[in-house]
């Protein structure tokens, strides 16, 4: 059935399907493809006001360029061109390596990456964060992540006017459980540690852990220039971190050890070593120059701190198992690796030292971090300095 022209209206035509009137439908000429053909766009409404409101409004936001460059780009595939397109080369490895997992997991083929773009709406995104909590026991956390990196994406698609709007700014994201209380270890148990490792190769990384709070990518990525033995002190200038090496092809991508930029411009600082873990290094330099010499021509001059026996970089994941395997041998409880960096702001604080300079040592980059993670520790510290005015009002 061919389509019948309204009177009076030109290009808006009454449409019909098997016979039967479903609407009308109007036409316009938008431009021309790379080949000279003309590139057509078709409107559709129930009544020919409707029609003509829909034409109107297209014409309408073109000329203010609010129009996406591309109707029919669907979210994840606007996430895939952000990834590895825009972000690919200023992110951190181990940040791109994270939000490609994020990509992967929870917006390529879901209910919200599917949709196109221009078509994404709150309620969408609202409705897939309430699932994700609600059928797929996912923390709020998660969610919390997911719509931080979303928002991030979309708000690339806003400046390119792919969009109009970011409907991340309008979610309502589930509240966050209370964090949970971090473990460190008591003065009896940091003693009976380091009095286990007599003799273990890693005795020295970890009391050097304990006496300096290091992160675990810091403590292996030193160097012994890092170490000033006349000032007893050290400089953290890298990181070390596992990460996958990521391609925009469907390959697999392979693991490497990579040297990275400290966690935050605040995290490249000088630390205070105490004396008693200085001994411990110049005992395991002497010990490590043995193995040079064992080892021969070998042995990869990384000028390592700590390295394994041919002076390679060490797999974080070897010294965990060890660090474990050293806990049970102590007959300590279970705290992971991070709990030595933890003991360490503990033992900070209850010799009375400043929240600043135990932000600073630390390398947080904000105060309110170093406040929020040790709210244990804090409460105590008032007490003491308030029972220290007692002495004022005895009379």
């Amino acid at each position: 059935m061919p389509y019948k022209k309204a009177n009076g209206e030109g290009s808006v035509q009454k449409y019909y399907k098997n016979g039967v009137p479903k609407g009308w439908r109007t036409t316009i000429t938008i431009g021309r493809d790379d080949k000279g053909r003309l590139i057509r766009k078709q409107f559709y409404g129930k009544t020919k006001l409707e029609t003509i409101k829909k034409k109107d409004d297209y014409l309408n936001k073109s000329a203010a360029g609010m129009l996406p460059a591309d109707e029919k780009i669907t979210v994840q595939e606007w996430f895939k061109i952000w990834l590895y397109e825009y972000r690919i080369n200023d992110l951190r490895p181990s940040t791109l390596e994270r939000y490609c997992g994020i990509y992967k997991i929870y917006i390529l083929n879901s209910s919200i990456g599917l949709k196109k773009l221009k078509d994404l709406k709150t309620s969408n995104i609202q409705s897939y964060y309430n699932i994700l909590i609600n059928e797929k026991n996912k923390t709020p956390n998660i969610v919390k992540t997911l719509n931080k990196l979303l928002k991030s994406g979309l708000n690339q698609a806003l400046k390119e006017q792919y969009i109009i709007i970011n409907p991340c700014n309008s979610v309502t994201l589930p509240k966050l459980p209370p964090k949970k209380e971090i473990k460190i270890f008591t003065v009896e148990e940091e003693k009976k540690f380091i009095k286990s490792l007599i003799n273990h190769r890693n005795r020295a990384l970890f009391i050097l852990t304990l006496g300096t709070g290091l992160r675990q990518g810091e403590v292996l990525a030193l160097k012994w220039p890092d170490i000033n033995f006349k000032d007893n002190e050290l400089k953290v200038q890298r990181t070390f971190k596992r990460v996958q090496l990521i391609n925009s092809t469907n390959s697999k991508n392979k693991t490497q050890i990579i040297i990275q930029e400290p966690k935050t411009k605040n995290s490249k600082r000088t630390i205070p070593i105490p004396s008693s873990v200085i001994s411990e290094l110049k005992k395991h330099r002497a010990k490590q120059a043995e193995e040079k010499l064992a080892v021969g021509d070998a042995y990869v001059n990384n000028d390592l701190v700590f390295s394994n026996s041919i002076g390679e970089p060490i797999d974080a994941r070897n010294i965990t198992r060890s660090y474990t395997r050293a806990l049970k041998r102590a007959n300590i409880s279970y705290k992971n690796f991070h709990a030595m960096r933890h003991t360490y702001a503990t033992r900070l604080f209850e010799a009375d030292v400043p929240l600043k300079t135990v932000q600073e040592l630390l390398g947080h980059s904000d105060i309110s971090t170093t406040a929020n993670t040790y709210t244990h520790v804090l409460p105590k510290q008032k007490i003491k300095a308030v029972d220290r005015l007692n002495d004022l009002f005895i009379l």
